[in-house]
């Protein structure tokens, strides 16, 4: 049963298109990601899914209603985490979390939410001193204290540290685990991949890819990676004829070999660097990932 179907959807803003004739399909108990850089459309995506932003075209449908016609009516079965967010600055943690759970039939425990997200010795605390991050934290907070049965998570982990990053991924785990639908937007594919059960992969406003992350993995390579730093363009062609190299990428200082026979490319690849003396650093040996995927489809990174 889908609880999210895009048809169509359409955004643009002055000369800029933000969304462009999207379709996608939420199944209930997904985790459901949505990835691409900044400005690929992603929280425009999210906004007009929620009802906070109109659509210029196409048809949408969120757990069986229109925002535009039923947004009251969504907002009561939703939880939602935005970049963007107003939470009371002179109100404490814990009196924010527990005036959103009131907004809501069966919320969890606001104590229980706030020690989840790693706020306990906050909760006193009033939200114009949190730092960054801990605002971040709250918002997710705000997001699943209902108990909702869809959670919109837009770029959750932004200005985490590597631990609070994990200690949401448990978080959201643990929702999926109670029944509950996630669709998240990210632009960490380590993220992506760890986490969901599907994905779509955003550029200027289109979708270049989508399926599960392993699916798409497989599609795309049966290589693995070798990536060192200090680009060495000018040796595109030798690098190009190393044995087992099928394509080599250059990006953000960064060169990428995808080869299917790793022990004769790392050989040949050090006899270039010693009897030419080239210097490269920082070498890596990796099965290819979805980041590998989007460089492969838009010729740079995610994060350029």
């Amino acid at each position: 049963m889908d609880v999210i179907s895009v048809s169509g959807l359409y955004k643009r803003y002055g000369s800029v298109i933000a969304v462009d004739s999207l379709d996608l399909h939420v199944e209930a108990g997904q985790i459901f990601g949505m990835l691409g850089p900044n400005g690929a459309g992603k929280t425009t995506t999210v906004e007009i899914l929620v009802g906070l932003r109109e659509r210029d075209a196409g048809k949408v449908s969120v757990l069986g209603m229109d925002p535009v016609k039923k947004g009251a009516e969504i907002k009561s079965r939703i939880g939602v985490q935005l970049q963007t967010y107003g939470l009371y600055p002179r109100l404490t943690v814990k009196e924010v979390v527990t005036l959103f759970s009131s907004f809501y039939k069966k919320p969890l425990s606001p104590d229980d939410v706030i020690e989840e997200v790693g706020l306990t010795t906050k909760a006193k605390t009033i939200v114009k001193s949190l730092s960054g991050g801990q605002a971040q934290r709250l918002a997710v907070a705000l997001a699943i204290v209902g108990d909702a049965e869809l959670v919109f998570l837009d770029e959750p982990t932004t200005g985490l540290d590597p631990q609070a990053r994990r200690g949401l991924w448990d978080i959201i785990n643990a929702m999926k685990k109670r029944g509950k639908t996630v669709f998240l937007t990210t632009h960490y594919m380590d993220e992506a991949e760890r986490l969901c059960d599907k994905v779509v992969v955003l550029d200027h406003g289109k979708i270049i890819a989508q399926g599960a992350p392993s699916e798409l993995i497989a599609e795309h390579f049966e290589e693995l990676s070798i990536e060192f730093s200090n680009s060495i363009d000018k040796e595109q062609e030798r690098l190009e004829s190393l044995p087992g190299v099928s394509r080599v990428q250059f990006s953000d200082n960064k060169v990428t070999l995808y080869t299917k026979d790793v022990s004769r490319t790392i050989s040949a690849l050090m006899a270039l660097v010693q009897n030419d003396s080239i210097s490269i650093d920082d070498i890596v040996i990796r099965r290819a990932s979805l980041e590998d995927v989007f460089l492969k489809l838009t010729g740079r990174r995610i994060r350029e």
